[in-house]
């Protein structure tokens, strides 16, 4: 096994923070008032107001121009088709250099390898729709969502209610969906709904994938479900009252779209894990900045036992997870089956960041329960990261069954 990351990843991501020194920082100074203030951000309902939107929309189509953006997207959709192990090496120097979630940054510089931007998903579009559309999303100029989510169908999602009937050459679609990140601003949606109901209801699909254009008539997303103590955010409700979808909008088979939302699914939690060991090696580099300035006792806090213990527990933790998404990366890169490996990598590397913020918002003391150097931000963040993508509950159950079907090799 070779984890060796290539020069081109390296040179990539000091490619990506030379962008965001050279280009967002800049904006994020003069712009300071509006988004260093999430209550400056957010109107009465949750949603982003319109200059936020417009600066978001600014980053992504230069990034996009600089080829960042559409950078591990597949090359037949016009992406740079770079790999997993580029992937979580890029992914983590993002999250190590700029920490928690920055508003013109995460999900604008890169965007989610699965539900938005160049979404491996969109290779099943007929190529006529996909040329029609693709080019707005690569551009940055348009984003998506994937509505799969339903209030009664989280981790199961073969309990999703959505229904779409065909009527000619067109599908009525009927339903709602909950918990769609990106949904209350995104342009597109590629939309689950039953299609057949008997397959459904015997677990053996029966649901199908759309592309809808989120400003058809019949869809709506006003809702926003704020989390964890913002006062707005990217998750929203969509209620779809009598849409009406085209038939050649259908993504990849009739009846088969349960497949669709697997295609991707390795490549978004290895980014996510990624995401959390760069984030965690930034909140030890805090702490391990601060025990080596902080006094008390006529001491530096470092020096104590206790506070040295909490730093090599953070520092372990950290190694051991980074060594487990590498080698996960390298097998999805190679082609291996790896399914156990990456319900592993993800539920270990959210669960890591949990444990790392928290120790080092304690290293801190007082400071660490303001928000003054991001570290509560960093732990509220890190709390949310164990439930998307399957929660660590679930993904203790894919381990479980894989090694229960024979797939013991560890």
């Amino acid at each position: 096994m070779d984890f060796t990351i290539s020069d081109e990843a390296r040179e990539t991501a000091d490619g990506v923070l030379g962008f965001i020194r050279r280009y967002v920082e800049p904006i994020e100074k003069e712009h300071a008032e509006l988004l260093g203030d999430e209550r400056a951000q957010y109107d009465n309902r949750g949603l982003l107001m319109p200059d936020v939107l417009k600066l978001k929309t600014q980053v992504r189509m230069a990034a996009a121009e600089a080829g960042f953006y559409t950078m591990f997207g597949h090359e037949a959709l016009g992406g740079g088709g770079l790999g997993e192990l580029s992937l979580v090496h890029i992914q983590e120097e993002l999250n190590r250099v700029c920490g928690p979630s920055r508003v013109l940054i995460h999900e604008n510089v890169i965007p989610s390898v699965f539900t938005n931007g160049l979404s491996p998903i969109l290779l099943q579009l007929e190529q006529s729709v996909r040329d029609k559309y693709v080019a707005g999303i690569a551009s940055g100029e348009k984003t998506l969502c994937f509505g799969l989510s339903e209030s009664g169908a989280g981790s199961d999602v073969q309990r999703i209610r959505t229904r779409a009937v065909r009527d000619g050459d067109e599908w009525v679609i009927n339903g709602s969906k909950q918990w769609i990140s990106n949904a209350p601003y995104a342009d597109y949606c590629i939309l689950f709904a039953v299609t057949d109901p008997e397959l459904n209801s015997q677990r053996r699909g029966g649901i199908t994938a759309f592309f809808v254009d989120t400003s058809s008539e019949g869809f709506d997303c006003s809702s926003v479900i704020p989390i964890l103590g913002h006062v707005g955010s990217r998750i929203g409700i969509v209620n779809v009252d009598n849409l009406r979808v085209p038939h050649d909008h259908i993504i990849g088979e009739v009846d088969e779209g349960l497949k669709l939302a697997l295609l991707g699914i390795s490549k978004g939690r290895l980014s996510m894990s990624a995401m959390c060991v760069g984030l965690a090696r930034w909140a030890l580099g805090m702490a391990v900045d601060y025990a080596q300035q902080r006094e008390t006792f006529g001491s530096k806090i470092g020096e104590h036992q206790a506070i040295q213990i909490k730093l090599a527990e953070m520092a372990m933790d950290i190694y051991a997870s980074k060594s487990a998404l590498v080698r996960t990366a390298w097998l999805v890169e190679q082609k291996q089956r790896a399914i156990k490996e990456t319900s592993m990598t993800k539920a270990m590397c959210t669960e890591m960041l949990s444990r790392v913020t928290d120790t080092a918002m304690q290293v801190h003391g007082a400071m660490g329960l303001t928000n003054e150097l991001r570290l509560e931000e960093a732990w509220r963040h890190a709390r949310t990261l164990r439930i998307p993508d399957g929660t660590s509950e679930i993904q203790r159950r894919t381990i479980a069954g894989r090694l229960l079907s024979g797939d013991s090799e560890l």
